[in-house]
C-alpha cells in the first residue's frame, strides 16, 4: 500500500506575487475538480506546509467549496464515497474515499447572538456558500493558516501575508477576536510555535492573558498537549509557550507551581534565562531528554507518550514537599517523599482530564508507577555492592514490567540537569539495564507463576483464603524463593499444609 507521501505531492512554483501558484497533486484531485470546477480550494495547513516543503504521512487535507449548498455538495459526493454531515448549519462535511478522509467546509461567518443568548461565545457560526473566500479566511486563527489554493490551477489567495510569516517563521493572529471566539486557539498557538518552531508575536501574549479557558473540552486539550509532546523537536518549547500564554496557570496549576518552586543550585545547576533554578526548568529539560531517548531507542508513539508524560509530572509533588534542612554543613532544599506526592497529584490531573488509555495503551497503569518509583533506580545504583535480586524483582513488579521505560525515565531525570542533548544511556542506566538482563528479569519473568487454577488442582476451593495464598506465593516468587512453576507448586503445597498465618 502506498503511503500518504507517495500520493500527496505538493511542489512550489514561486511565492513572489499574489498570482504565484502551487501545484497540488493527490489521488482524488481530479474528482473534486470535475465535480466543483474552480469552486474547490485547499485551505489551512495543506497550503502552509506546501510553502514549508514539509509533509507528514498523516497530513489531513482540508477543502473549502464555494457557491454550493450543503445539499448540493452531499448529492455530488455521495455516489463516490461516504459522506458524514458534521454540522449542517456549520457547513462542515467529512468525505471518506478509499480510506482517506477529507474535511470539507463551506465559507463560514460569525453571526452575533441575540442579547438573551449571549454567553461564553457571543456568536453563531453560519455557513454562507456565496461568502467571499477572503471573509472565510479572515475568521481563521493565524495568518500562516489563512491561505487558500484553488485546486484547479493552484492559484494562491493570501490576503493576510501568511507567506511572509512562513518565511519569517512568525506566528501572528489573523483576527484580534480569534482567541475569544475559540479559546482552544491559545493552546494551538503553543503547539504551532513548538512543532513549526515559529516565534509568537507579542500581541498574541497580550490577547491571550484575558481569555478564560475553563470551558474547553478536556479531550481537545489532551489532543493538543499530546501533539506538543509527540510532534515537537523540543517539547519544552511548547510547554514554555503554555506558561507564557497563561494556559499553564489555568489548565495545569500543579505544573504552574513548578515555575515558582526553587531547587538546590548545587544539586540542580540548570537554570532558566533569568537565572532561576526552578523545578519547572528541570522538568522541561527532562521532558526534552526523554523525547530524545524515546527516539534513540525507537519507541513506538504510545510508549514515547507514556515516557514523556512521566517526565512531565515526575516532580510535580516537589512544591508540596519542599523544606529547608541543615545537611552537608549548610542549609539545603529537600523534597523528601515528593515521588509519592507526585504520583497522587498526577492521578488527580489524569482524573480531571479523563486520561485513561490512548490508542490502546493504558497511560495510568504505566505512567503512575513510573512516577512513584523514579528514584528507586538510582537507589539500586547507590547500593550496587549489596543489592540483591529481590530488590530488582520487586521494582520490576512495581512498574508492571515496564523496565525499559523506568531506565529511560531515570536517565532523562539525571540528564535534566544539563541542556546538552542526551545521546544515549549513561553508565548508571547501562548498569541497571545490564543487571536486569543478567538476572533474567523481564515483564514475562515477573508474571505470577502460580495461579488460582493451580491451587484448585491442589484441592483448595475459590474464596478469600485463596487470594491470600496467591498473594503470599507471589511475594515468595519475587523474593526468589522459587524460580519455576514446579518448585512454586511445592511451596504452595507446604503453605496449604501449614495454613497461611
Amino acid at each position: 500500500m502506498k503511503s500518504w507521501n507517495d500520493w500527496y505531492i505538493i511542489s512550489m512554483t514561486g511565492i513572489r506575487e499574489m498570482t504565484d501558484k502551487i501545484r497540488l497533486e493527490f489521488p482524488d484531485k481530479n474528482l473534486f475538480v470535475r465535480l466543483f470546477d474552480d469552486d474547490v480550494y485547499v485551505v489551512g495547513g495543506g497550503v502552509r506546509d506546501s510553502f514549508r516543503k514539509v509533509f507528514s504521512p498523516n497530513h489531513e487535507l482540508d477543502l473549502l467549496i464555494l457557491h454550493h449548498s450543503v445539499e448540493d455538495i452531499e448529492a455530488k459526493l455521495t455516489p463516490h464515497g461516504k459522506v458524514d454531515l458534521v454540522g449542517r448549519s456549520f457547513g462542515v462535511i467529512k468525505f471518506t474515499l478509499a480510506s482517506r478522509t477529507y474535511d470539507i467546509a463551506l465559507p463560514r461567518k460569525d453571526v452575533p447572538k441575540s442579547v438573551e443568548l449571549r454567553g461564553h461565545k457571543d456568536f453563531i457560526i453560519s455557513a454562507d456558500p456565496e461568502l467571499p473566500i477572503e471573509k472565510d479566511l479572515e475568521r481563521r486563527d493565524f495568518r500562516c493558516n489563512s491561505m487558500a489554493a484553488r485546486l484547479s490551477d493552484g492559484s494562491v489567495i493570501d490576503p493576510f501575508g501568511g507567506r511572509e510569516d512562513i518565511q519569517n517563521q512568525r506566528l501572528r493572529l489573523t483576527n484580534p477576536q480569534a482567541f475569544p471566539d475559540d479559546p482552544l486557539r491559545i493552546i494551538r498557538a503553543a503547539r504551532f510555535a513548538s512543532v513549526l518552531r515559529y516565534h509568537i508575536d507579542p500581541e498574541i501574549y497580550r490577547a491571550a492573558k484575558e481569555v478564560d479557558l475553563t470551558g474547553l473540552s478536556v479531550e481537545r486539550i489532551n489532543e493538543e498537549l499530546f501533539r506538543i509532546l509527540l510532534e515537537s523537536p523540543q517539547p519544552s518549547e511548547g510547554l514554555e509557550e503554555l506558561f507564557m500564554l497563561g494556559a499553564l496557570r489555568q489548565l495545569y496549576p500543579e505544573l504552574f507551581r513548578l515555575t515558582l518552586s526553587i531547587q538546590d543550585s548545587n544539586f540542580h545547576p540548570e537554570k532558566d534565562h533569568y537565572g532561576h533554578h526552578t523545578v519547572w526548568q528541570h522538568t522541561k529539560i527532562s521532558v526534552d531528554q526523554a523525547s530524545r531517548l524515546a527516539d534513540i531507542q525507537e519507541l513506538n508513539k504510545q510508549m514515547k507518550l507514556a515516557l514523556i508524560l512521566a517526565a512531565l509530572f515526575h516532580d510535580v509533588g516537589k512544591p508540596t514537599t519542599a523544606t529547608w534542612e541543615y545537611k552537608r554543613d549548610r542549609m539545603v532544599i529537600t523534597n523528601n517523599g515528593h515521588d509519592l506526592a507526585s504520583e497522587q497529584i498526577t492521578l488527580h490531573i489524569f482524573e480531571r482530564f479523563k486520561m485513561f488509555s490512548w490508542e490502546g495503551y493504558d497511560l495510568r497503569k504505566i505512567v503512575l508507577p513510573l512516577i512513584r518509583t523514579h528514584h528507586r533506580a538510582s537507589e539500586l545504583w547507590q547500593n550496587r555492592e549489596v543489592v540483591t535480586k529481590r530488590a530488582f524483582n520487586r521494582l520490576a513488579a512495581e512498574v508492571n514490567g515496564e523496565i525499559p521505560l523506568l531506565i529511560y525515565l531515570d536517565a532523562a531525570d539525571r540528564a535534566g540537569r544539563d541542556e546538552t542533548p542526551i545521546t544515549g544511556l549513561d553508565k548508571e542506566a547501562l548498569w541497571l539495564q545490564q543487571k536486569f538482563e543478567e538476572l533474567n528479569i523481564s515483564k514475562e519473568s515477573i508474571k505470577p507463576m502460580i495461579l488460582g487454577r493451580d491451587l484448585i488442582e491442589l484441592g483448595m476451593p475459590p474464596g478469600p483464603e485463596m487470594g491470600k495464598i496467591l498473594k503470599e506465593l507471589y511475594q515468595k516468587q519475587l523474593d526468589s524463593e522459587f524460580e519455576s512453576k514446579q518448585s512454586g507448586i511445592e511451596v504452595a503445597k507446604r503453605l496449604l499444609d501449614e495454613g497461611i498465618k
